[in-house]
C-alpha cells in the first residue's frame, strides 16, 4: 500500500517533527482520533440525545449507531482510496468537512434527520481514521503509536464526559457537537507539522518490489482471525459503554454523579494505553491480548451489580483500562501479517463495524431497561475475542522471531 506524500499546499513548507518519538505519536493520535472522537465521549453522547431531545433510549441508540456505521463505511472506502490521494491536503478537506457537518447538526432535532446526517458525519470521519491509520502503519512501532492514540482518546474523552452532560441541560445536544468541533479544529492546526514519511515509504516499496508477490505478504488465516477478534472486542465493549450512563440512571444515580464518576474512571483508563506505549511488544501479544480480554469479560460481568457504587465504578474503570490496553495490541496484530499496511486500514473498518454493531444490538434488546441482556452478550463477546485471538497472536510472535 503506497500512500501519496506529495504536498503542494502552502503550509507544506512548515518544519516537521521527527518521524519517531512521543511528539509525532501525539500528532498522529489526534489525526486518527478526530474522525471518531464522539465514540470517546461514551454514553455522554447517547445521553445527550435522550436528555436534550427527549427521545427514547432506543432511538438515541440508533442515532449513535448510525454515526458509527457511517464511520465503518468511510473506513472501508479509505481501504481502497487512501493510497491514491495526497494525504495532507485530504486531511485538511476532511477536517473542515467534519466541522461543517457538526455545525449543521446543531440545528437538527428530528431523530430521522439526525440519523442520516450523523451517518454522513461518520463516513467522513471514518475515512479520516483510515487515512491516519495508513500513516501510523509507516512508523517503526505501530503498537506504540496505537497506544498513544488510545491514551489521547481516553484523556480527551474524560474531559468530554465531565463537561458534556453538564452542558446539555443548558445548550441541548449541541454541547456534544461543540466538543467535536473543538477537537477537529485543534487537529487541523496540527496537520502541517506531521512528517511526510517519504523515506519510510520508499523502504517499504523496495521491500515489496523484491518480493515474489505482494499479495503473498498477507497471511490470510491469522489475519482473518485477528480481524474477527478485533470485532468481538470492540462490539462487546461499545455495547456496554454507550449505555453506561443510562444504566447508572436506571440504578438511581444522578447525572452529575455519573459524569464525575465516569470521568475519573476514564482518566484511570489512560494508564492502560500508556502501559502499551512503555512496554510495546516486549512480552509479545498473546499474554497482553488474553489478559486484557479475560479481565475485561470479568469486570463487564460486574456491571450486574451496578446498584453498588463501588461495583459500578470498578466495572467502568477496569474495563476502561483493559480496553485502552488491548486495542493497540489487536490493531498491531492485524498489521503484523501485512507488510504493505493495507490490512491495518481494513482493520479500521472492522473496528468501526464492531463499535457500531455493539450499540445497535444493545438498542434492539434494551427496551425499557433490559441491561442484563446487554451485559451478558458483551461478556460472551469478550470471551470469544480471547479464544479467537490466541492463534494469530501466537503466530505473530513466531513471525517476528523469524525476521
Amino acid at each position: 500500500m503506497n500512500i501519496k506524500t506529495t504536498n503542494q499546499a502552502p503550509l507544506s513548507n512548515l518544519p516537521k517533527v521527527a518521524e519517531e518519538g512521543v511528539v509525532v505519536a501525539v500528532l498522529l493520535a489526534f489525526l486518527a482520533t478526530a474522525g471518531l472522537f464522539y465514540v470517546n465521549l461514551g454514553g455522554a453522547f447517547l445521553s445527550a440525545f435522550v436528555d436534550g431531545l427527549g427521545i427514547s433510549r432506543e432511538t438515541a441508540g440508533y442515532i449513535t449507531s448510525a454515526n458509527k456505521y457511517g464511520a465503518a463505511f468511510g473506513a472501508l472506502l479509505a481501504t481502497f482510496i487512501v493510497k491514491y490521494i495526497p494525504w495532507r491536503q485530504s486531511a485538511y478537506i476532511i477536517l473542515l468537512s467534519l466541522i461543517s457537518v457538526d455545525l449543521l447538526s446543531f440545528s437538527l432535532t428530528d431523530p430521522e434527520t439526525l440519523i442520516a446526517v450523523r451517518f454522513l458525519h461518520g463516513s467522513i470521519g471514518g475515512f479520516l481514521v483510515g487515512l491516519g491509520f495508513s500513516i501510523i502503519a509507516r512508523t517503526e512501532s505501530p503498537d506504540k503509536v496505537f497506544g498513544m492514540l488510545v491514551a489521547i482518546q481516553y484523556t480527551f474523552g474524560s474531559i468530554g464526559i465531565f463537561t458534556v452532560p453538564k452542558l446539555v441541560g443548558t445548550f441541548g445536544p449541541g454541547a456534544a457537537f461543540g466538543a467535536l468541533i473543538v477537537f477537529s479544529t485543534v487537529t487541523l492546526l496540527m496537520v502541517p507539522f506531521i512528517p511526510d514519511y517519504t523515506k519510510r515509504e520508499k523502504q517499504l516499496q523496495d521491500q515489496n518490489s523484491n518480493s515474489v508477490s505482494a499479495a503473498s505478504k498477507i497471511i490470510l488465516v491469522p489475519t482473518a482471525l485477528g480481524l474477527m477478534a478485533l470485532f468481538f472486542f470492540q462490539s462487546s465493549n461499545m455495547g456496554v459503554a454507550d449505555y453506561a450512563i443510562e444504566l447508572g440512571k436506571d440504578r438511581g444515580y444522578s447525572i452529575d454523579y455519573l459524569s464525575n464518576l465516569l470521568t475519573v474512571a476514564n482518566i484511570i483508563a489512560v494508564s492502560g494505553a500508556l502501559l502499551v506505549y512503555v512496554i510495546g511488544t516486549k512480552y509479545g501479544r498473546v499474554i497482553p491480548i488474553l489478559l486484557g480480554s479475560t479481565v475485561a469479560a470479568l469486570f463487564t460481568f460486574l456491571f450486574h451489580w451496578s446498584e453498588l457504587p463501588a461495583a459500578y465504578f470498578l466495572a467502568n474503570a477496569v474495563t476502561g483500562i483493559t480496553w485502552a490496553f488491548t486495542v493497540p495490541y489487536l490493531l498491531g496484530l492485524c498489521a503484523t501479517f501485512d507488510d504493505r499496511g493495507q490490512v491495518v486500514i481494513f482493520a479500521g473498518f472492522i473496528s468501526k463495524m464492531g463499535l457500531a454493531s455493539g450499540p445497535l444490538v444493545a438498542a434492539i434488546v434494551v427496551g425499557t431497561g433490559n441491561f442484563t441482556m446487554i451485559i451478558n452478550l458483551a461478556t460472551m463477546g469478550l470471551v470469544a475475542c480471547a479464544i479467537v485471538a490466541f492463534y494469530p497472536a501466537k503466530r505473530s510472535e513466531i513471525k517476528e522471531l523469524d525476521i
